[in-house]
């Protein structure tokens, strides 16, 4: 590997990056620069659009490119030493969008969601279901999953609003579904409005990693098998 990091980023969306920037600034102790996959960038997110089926898509073209698996394709790591794909878990409760997505024969049967709590085990059931899409068993090689349970804006909403009555209240904060309705529940001049917002307050995100890291299980999992897939 160089001294800095190359890693690609196959995401949902552009907000996902900026967290998933931040929180790799806090863990890891070298330089490194982050390039998205996916989506593209571009005002459409490209061919493939954004959102899960955006990754979706990414995983069955890098597969196709690998003559029927991710770790096939020669040229993805020619100039990239990791690859992170994200996909939030409650898209272990989505149907494949009939008319819109036709799964191959070979994809995993969605929804594949279990009751919560415990998180991880949708999260398990999900990124069995991704590894089919990557024509995989096991995760290859120099590459690693960010699955927040449900969404990345959990992670948002523990780390920027941690007296928030959903991130301090009795229930399971990654088994709700409703941290998205939270966020735009904010007061105006902290509410998170989008990207932009998400990158005004970067360092808040980056800070706030260790604390989220005891907090939320899924968190704490990225962080330690991005650290041994780095080792």
């Amino acid at each position: 590997m160089s001294d800095t990091l190359r890693i690609g980023l196959v995401a949902e969306g552009p907000g996902d990056h900026i967290v998933i920037e931040a929180f790799l600034s806090a863990v890891l102790d070298r330089d490194f620069v982050l390039t998205s996959l996916q989506p593209e960038a571009s005002a459409s997110f490209g061919p493939r659009g954004s959102g899960w089926t955006g990754v979706y898509k990414w995983c069955r073209d890098t597969k196709n490119l690998g003559g029927g698996s991710l770790s096939g394709d020669q040229t993805l790591f020619l100039n990239l030493d990791l690859v992170i794909v994200h996909l939030d878990a409650d898209v272990a409760g989505f149907d494949y969008p009939s008319g819109r997505l036709e799964p191959l024969a070979t994809d995993a049967v969605l929804p594949c969601e279990k009751q919560c709590p415990p998180a991880g085990d949708s999260v398990d059931a999900l990124r069995d279901v991704a590894l089919t899409w990557m024509g995989e068993s096991t995760m290859p090689a120099r590459t690693v999953f960010c699955t927040p349970s449900k969404s990345m804006d959990t992670w948002v909403l523990a780390s920027l609003f941690p007296n928030d009555s959903a991130v301090v209240g009795p229930h399971p904060l990654e088994c709700l579904l409703n941290t998205k309705t939270r966020l735009e529940q904010q007061p105006k001049r902290t509410r998170i409005r989008g990207p932009a917002d998400l990158r005004q307050r970067r360092s808040e995100l980056v800070s706030a990693l260790p604390r989220i890291r005891s907090a939320l299980i899924e968190a704490d999992r990225f962080c330690r098998e991005l650290q041994a897939t780095l080792a």
